[in-house]
């Protein structure tokens, strides 16, 4: 394969160095583009017999001695093209040295064919870019039973992410769940700036971590010689801003954690936060569902989706269960009441594999996982979680033990995270020190101690609602994809032996 390869880049390289010769640029510097394929071939009427600029990569190629057919790729789509040597005289020689994957110019006027295929009529080209290494493009052949065979298909999946540029190319399909992808953001930022939010930016190092339980990254910076580490969450630096006045801001930003990676896990993440004044997570609730049913409306046109064959309903009102009432429901225990080592007993029956050092918080939120979760189809509030669980939340103001949070589920997978934050300093700071403690014990994930923050609420925050948004794991569930890996553009991979 390697030596097929090498002998079709030799051959590349032959027709580069012929190019040369005819003092034909084989690398130009631009070209003046007017027209594009999907608005040619959906608007034909407007475009017939009318001069276009038209640019993209060459997909398909037949040459029939002095004229030629291809078939280009733009932004938008695929065109026809059709030269004759009558049009571009000596140059239709330079065409002859063009092979698929070169990206061209082409001016000419719009027609049909005779079989009614839209196309362009060239009466000049350019070469804007030889393509010296050929691109993996599917062939297709009939068997002798009458069924079609694709192969040389770029389909392998980690190829695929590692080689991102090549699935643009030869799999177009892939490009539209990133232009979802970007609508999506878009129209989460302009709910959010309807609604009198401000958008600001918080620090990516920082001096210590918080805002969530994750190990984190850790760089040095020199000048300073001090160890820094990529931001687990904006959350404390956004808490911040709220006590110094502002009454609603938001960040759409890359945190990081330093954590294995999955199905529904990438070390660098793209997260949504935001901080309301005067509200808590009732008020939330509401934000929230509103919010993702405008922005499927807006993007989609529905609110309904089919995705990995279940029929998912995103308006409003979403289903709301508490996470301590549903696991009575589910074990038969009052699981604030029971003991670790009781606790621990049910998740070994259940097959949770146990690391030890686990908090009893952390116990309880293991067996909802293992019992609850993959349940949680239609999107859901899971609400009101144990203390130890959420050292930035509230306490519940009718139920000891418990904290006044939720997190929204769909399909089974958490989309986000809120509370009513706590805004009391002499709380936060024996919280904190509750983690140190965890953290002593073993439990890496468990929060530091963040003095400034601490000093921030003796100034007085107002009661707030808060918000965290997993936005990868958002615009999979819209775009019906099974992996993070298939809406980031360039997913963190294993490094190739």
């Amino acid at each position: 394969m390697e030596q097929d390869l090498n002998a079709l880049m030799q051959r590349r390289f032959e027709e580069l160095h012929e190019l040369n010769q005819k003092g034909i640029p084989a690398f130009a510097y631009s070209y003046d583009v007017d027209s594009y394929s999907k608005e040619i071939k959906d608007d034909f009427d407007k475009y017939e017999n009318k001069d276009v600029k038209i640019a993209g990569r060459i997909m398909a190629i037949r040459r029939m001695g002095k004229a030629s057919f291809a078939h280009v790729q733009d932004h938008h789509g695929r065109i026809q093209i059709y030269i004759k040597k009558d049009d571009v005289g000596e140059y239709y020689d330079v065409f002859k040295l063009l092979d698929i994957g070169d990206i061209i110019g082409v001016a000419g006027f719009v027609f049909k064919t005779k079989t009614g295929e839209t196309s362009v009529h060239a009466k000049s080209f350019q070469l804007l870019s030889k393509s010296i290494r050929p691109i993996p493009i599917a062939k297709e052949q009939v068997d002798e039973n009458g069924n079609k065979v694709v192969f040389d298909q770029f389909a392998d999946k980690e190829l695929r992410y590692r080689q991102r540029y090549v699935d643009l190319i030869v799999n177009p399909e892939v490009k539209e769940v990133f232009v979802q992808r970007s609508k999506i953001v878009t129209e989460i930022r302009r709910y959010l700036d309807a609604n009198r939010l401000l958008e600001v930016e918080t620090p990516i190092l920082q001096p210590l971590y918080g805002g969530a339980s994750a190990r984190p990254f850790v760089t040095h910076h020199n000048a300073l010689d001090v160890d820094l580490y990529l931001r687990i969450a904006d959350e404390l630096y956004l808490k911040r801003l709220i006590v110094g006045g502002f009454d609603g801001v938001y960040e759409i930003s890359k945190d990081f954690r330093n954590e294995g990676m999955d199905r529904t896990h990438n070390p660098e993440f793209t997260m949504l936060e935001l901080y309301v004044a005067y509200k808590d997570y009732f008020w939330m609730m509401e934000f929230v569902e509103n919010m993702v049913a405008n922005l499927a409306q807006k993007v989609f046109g529905k609110t309904e989706f089919e995705i990995e064959g279940n029929m998912i309903n995103f308006n409003p009102p979403w289903q709301r269960i508490s996470m301590v009432d549903e696991l009575k429901n589910q074990v038969g225990i009052d699981v604030l009441a029971a003991t670790t080592e009781e606790l621990k007993t049910i998740l070994k029956s259940k097959h949770v594999d146990l690391e030890g050092g686990e908090s009893k918080g952390k116990l309880i939120d293991l067996l909802f996982e293992a019992t609850i979760q993959a349940s949680l189809i239609q999107p859901t509030f899971v609400t009101d979680y144990p203390v130890e669980l959420s050292p930035l939340a509230k306490k519940h103001r009718t139920r000891e033990g418990l904290v006044e949070r939720f997190e929204g589920f769909v399909l089974g997978r958490e989309i986000c995270n809120a509370f009513s934050e706590l805004n009391d300093p002499i709380d936060q700071k024996n919280r904190f020190e509750d983690q140190n403690k965890m953290r002593e014990e073993g439990d890496d994930e468990a929060q530091q101690i963040d003095d400034d923050f601490v000093h921030a609420l003796e100034y007085g925050m107002p009661p707030t609602a808060g918000l965290g948004v997993g936005v990868d794991r958002l615009v999979m569930l819209l775009t019906n994809q099974s992996s993070i890996r298939d809406v980031l553009l360039f997913p963190q991979m294993r490094p190739l032996k």
